[in-house]
């Protein structure tokens, strides 16, 4: 029950379902989730730890920066199956097309400079 209520209260977040989406074609770094949600990085780590925490996504550290994908083992599971829906529900949203838009600008970028850019404004 732990564990349904943690994924419920991860979904129940405008920002964390942009993220979510954000990373549904794969793995994204986090200063490229920053940029997108226009949020201060503690904001967006705060949601990352919260996604994390009921394992919606997984992490990985490279060098100075933070990548985060969405699981794979979970693509069967009762999580994956709310996912897809959610998704398939807001996938037309201005909200989530604007992202999407401003997402393919963003990975456009050189990563380094990117993530330079973001945390040198801090």
């Amino acid at each position: 029950m732990r564990e349904v209520m943690d994924v419920l209260k991860a979904l129940a977040d405008e920002s964390r379902v942009r993220l979510l989406f954000a990373l549904r074609d794969g793995e994204l770094c986090v200063c490229q989730l920053i940029a997108l949600m226009d949020l201060a990085p503690s904001t967006v780590s705060k949601h990352l730890s919260i996604l994390r925490s009921a394992r919606l996504v997984d992490s990985r550290k490279d060098g100075r920066w933070m990548y985060y994908r969405l699981p794979r083992k979970f693509q069967n599971s009762s999580a994956g199956r709310v996912l897809d829906l959610l998704f398939k529900e807001i996938e037309d949203s201005d909200q989530i097309l604007d992202d999407q838009k401003h997402l393919k600008k963003i990975c456009s970028e050189d990563i380094g400079k990117l993530c330079q850019r973001l945390f040198c404004k801090l």
